[in-house]
């Protein structure tokens, strides 16, 4: 039985930390930077425009949960028979399901998390307009019944969305795939509809 490479072994740690504390600054930025468009697009909207951005930020922190999952649980097989045959977007594919732990990470501890944080924030600024233009005898009421609206949302979407992502992970993350060679790749769109 070979002995671990103590070099290896030292230099996957610190791959590991260099990524942990890159997510960390990453997070913090991300999350400021939303927390404080949304703050501010939600204090100047009316309340429909409003509940509109936070079923938005709710809608993408579902999604990029299911991507989460559907990374976490997809094989790598069918993908290399797409990519013998050229099929756009298998590459990207491959490469998200080789970093599956740092892309799934990324998609449900990253922007799901921030999402969670923002749209609780954001259903307080509603629950806030909500009582300048209402008369509540329990003022507390509203922002009670926004963050449980919120929370249900969520964690109902979620759970809807995690039972798709485990039947439907190829499919998933094929789709995802073919957007990423898109975005790298914008000509491809053009020369497609040109023929």
């Amino acid at each position: 039985m070979s002995k671990p490479d103590p070099a290896a072994a030292k230099k996957e740690r610190n791959k590991t930390i260099r990524w942990v504390v890159t997510i960390f600054f990453v997070t913090i930025l991300v999350s400021g930077i939303i927390s404080l468009l949304s703050d501010y697009i939600m204090s100047v909207s009316g309340i429909v425009v409003a509940f509109l951005i936070l079923l938005v930020i709710i809608l993408v922190g579902i999604l990029f949960d299911i991507i989460g999952v559907a990374v976490a649980s997809a094989n790598e097989k069918p993908f290399h028979s797409m990519a013998a045959r050229k099929v756009p977007g298998a590459q990207e594919a491959i490469k998200l399901l080789r970093n599956a732990e740092r892309v799934s990470s990324i998609c449900n501890d990253v922007i799901g998390d921030i999402c969670g944080v923002v749209s609780g924030s954001a259903s307080a600024t509603i629950a806030a307009q909500v009582l300048q233009h209402f008369e509540f005898g329990w003022p507390a009421f509203v922002s009670l019944v926004m963050s449980a609206l919120v929370a249900g949302f969520t964690v109902g979407g979620k759970a809807l969305g995690k039972t798709f992502a485990m039947n439907s992970c190829t499919e998933i993350i094929s789709f995802v795939g073919r957007l990423l060679h898109v975005l790298k790749h914008p000509s491809t769109l053009f020369s497609k509809k040109k023929k």
